[in-house]
C-alpha cells in the first residue's frame, strides 16, 4: 500500500477512534463506510469515466451530499432501504443494509470525509486498502484479531502470473474477500485481446466468487462493478461455498480459503463416515470425511475444476501433513489422480496473523490414465520460507521477492524448469512410499536453530503452541465421538 493509502487509511481509521468512543463498533463503521463510498464513487465513474450509473437516480450522491441535519438522515436512510430491495449487483452491495450512524452530525461528518477525496482516480483496490488497514489496526490494538486473512497484492499477482489464466477461460474463486484474485487475474486478461466480443465476455462472464461473510460480499461486488465487471447481475454470491456442489465447473480457481482449524458443519463423505458440528451437510463429492475447513475446500476445488481445469490455493501447512485417512488420503489423490506439480513454501510474517505457516499449491485436473498411473510425475518445491524473514510493517513482501520464483515456475513450458537451492524436484512414486504421504518437506539448514537470539516472538511461539494443542485437542476429540458411535 502506497503512502496516498495509508494516509487515507489512517484519515478513516482516526474517526473510526471517535465512533468508537460514542458507541459504534468498528464492524458497523465499515460497513457504513462501504455504503458512502460506494455511492461516492459511482457518481464519479459517471462524471469521470462516462459509465452510466445503475443507481436510480432518487438515490445518488448527489441528492445525499448536500443535505443536513434530520434531512440527511432521512435520505440516508431511505436510500439504503430502497437499495436493498434492487436486483442484481446493487442489491447484493446493499443487502440488509441499515443506517448505523443515526446522529445527522457523526452522518456528515463521515459524508463529507469522503466527498473531500477524488476515489475512482486512484484505479486500485482502495475499498480493500482501507478495510484491510481497518482489520489489521483493529487486530494489533483490539487484540481481537483480524478475522480473516488477507492475501499480500504481490502474491496474488505472481500467482495469477504463473497460473496465467487466458481470455475466454473461466476464473472462479470459492472464497472471494473483497476480490484480489478476480482484480488481478482481470488485469491480466484484459491485455491479451482487443475483439470487442472477448472482452465483453471478459467482464460479463468470465470472472466470479462467494464468500460467506455478508461485509466483504458488498466489497468485492462494489470493486468488480467499479472496474466495469457484471452487467448489473453480481457475479459475487454470499454463501458457503462447501454448503454444496453449485455444479459450475470453471477453468481456473485462484484462492486463498479461511485458515482456521475447524469446520462449523458436520460433514458426510463418501465413506460414511460422520464428524459431528454444529450443522450438517452432505457432500457425496467429497472423498474423504473430515472437520479440517481447508481440507474440504481442497476436495470442494478438486470438484468444481473443469477437466482440464488449473489451479492456485494458498493453504496452511497442515494440509502437507495431517495424519489421519483423511488427510493423507485427500494428498494420495491430490497425487494420484490430479497433476500436482508445484508447491511454493511460503514465508511467515507476511499474514496479518503472526506465525501462519502457508504454502501455494499448483495442480492441474487431467481424466484418469487408462494404465492406472498417477498423473502426477514429479512435485516441485520452492523454499520461499526457511532464512527468509518478513513483517507487515518494517519488511513486507515485495513483488521482487517473488521474481525468481515466477522465473523458476516456467509458465510456459515447465519441463525447462532445473533445480536450485531453493527449488528441488522430488519424483512422486517416492512422495507415495512417505509415512502418511507426508510433504512437509525441508532440505534447507534454518540458520536460526543456530542462533536462540533468533527464535521467533513469543507471540508466534505461543499462536504454534495453541494451534498444536488445538489439533490435539480435536484428535482426543475424534477418539471420543467414535467410541460414543459404537457404544
Amino acid at each position: 500500500m502506497s503512502t496516498d493509502y495509508s494516509a487515507l487509511v489512517s484519515k478513516v481509521w482516526n474517526y473510526a477512534h471517535v465512533l468508537r468512543d460514542q458507541g459504534i463498533g468498528y464492524g458497523d463503521y465499515v460497513e457504513q463506510i462501504t455504503y458512502l463510498l460506494f455511492l461516492k464513487m459511482d457518481q464519479e465513474r459517471e462524471e469521470q469515466l462516462g459509465e452510466a450509473s445503475i443507481i436510480p437516480p432518487k438515490w445518488r450522491w448527489s441528492r445525499l451530499a448536500p443535505l443536513s441535519g434530520d434531512d440527511l438522515e432521512l435520505q440516508y436512510r431511505d436510500t439504503l432501504e430502497a437499495l436493498a430491495k434492487e436486483k442484481g449487483l446493487i442489491g447484493t452491495i446493499f443487502r440488509k443494509a441499515q443506517n448505523k450512524l443515526t446522529d445527522p452530525a457523526k452522518l456528515k461528518r463521515v459524508v463529507s470525509l469522503i466527498d473531500a477525496e477524488t476515489w475512482i482516480g486512484m484505479g486500485v483496490d482502495v475499498k480493500g486498502a482501507i478495510y484491510e488497514g481497518l482489520l489489521e489496526k483493529n487486530a494489533s490494538e483490539v487484540k481481537s484479531g483480524a478475522g480473516q486473512y488477507f492475501t499480500p497484492r504481490p502474491l496474488i499477482e505472481a500467482m495469477v502470473k504463473v497460473v496465467d489464466p487466458r481470455i475466454g477461460e473461466t476464473v472462479h474463486d470459492p472464497a472471494c474477500g473483497t476480490g484480489g484474485f478476480l482484480l488481478s487475474a482481470y488485469d491480466h486478461m484484459k491485455v491479451q485481446s482487443q475483439d470487442r466480443a472477448q472482452q465483453r465476455k471478459l467482464r460479463e462472464q468470465s470472472l466470479s466468487g462467494t464468500d460467506i461473510v455478508d461485509e466483504v460480499v458488498r466489497l468485492c461486488g462494489m470493486n468488480l462493478y467499479l472496474h466495469g465487471i457484471g452487467n448489473g447481475e453480481s457475479p459475487i454470491r454470499a454463501a458457503d461455498a462447501l454448503a454444496n456442489d453449485p455444479g459450475d465447473r470453471y477453468d481456473v480457481i485462484l484462492t486463498n480459503p479461511p485458515f482456521g482449524k475447524k469446520s462449523s458443519y458436520k460433514v458426510i463423505g463418501e465413506d460414511g463416515e460422520v464428524d459431528t458440528e454444529r450443522e450438517d451437510y452432505e457432500r457425496e463429492d467429497f472423498k474423504f470425511t473430515t472437520s479440517n475447513k481447508q481440507l474440504n475446500f481442497l476436495q470442494h476445488i478438486m470438484t468444481i475444476m473443469e477437466s482440464d481445469g488449473r489451479a492456485g490455493v494458498v493453504l496452511p501447512d497442515n494440509v502437507l501433513f495431517e495424519a489421519g485417512s483423511a488427510g493423507e488420503g485427500i494428498r494420495r489423490r491430490l497425487l494420484q489422480q490430479f497433476d500436482f506439480h508445484t508447491l511454493l513454501r511460503l514465508p511467515t510474517g507476511i499474514f496479518y496473523a503472526n506465525g501462519v505457516k502457508a504454502n501455494v499449491l499448483f495442480f492441474d485436473k487431467h481424466p484418469p490414465r487408462s494404465d492406472g498411473k498417477s498423473n502426477s510425475k514429479a512435485l516441485w518445491i520452492y523454499d520461499l520460507r526457511t532464512n527468509e524473514h518478513f513483517t507487515l510493517k518494517k519488511n513486507p513482501l515485495k513483488a521482487t521477492d517473488l521474481d525468481d520464483f515466477v522465473a523458476r515456475y516456467c509458465a510456459g513450458n515447465r519441463s525447462k524448469r532445473k533445480e536450485t537451492e531453493r527449488f528441488k524436484r522430488f519424483d512422486v512414486v517416492d512422495l507415495l512410499k512417505r509415512e502418511k504421504i507426508n510433504l512437509d518437506i525441508f532440505w534447507l539448514k534454518d540458520e536460526s536453530l543456530d542462533d536462540v537470539d533468533s527464535l521467533p516472538p513469543p507471540d508466534e511461539i505461543a499462536a504454534e503452541i495453541v494451534e498444536n494443542l488445538q489439533a490435539a485437542l480435536e484428535a482426543f476429540q475424534s477418539v471420543a465421538d467414535e467410541l460414543t458411535r459404537r457404544d
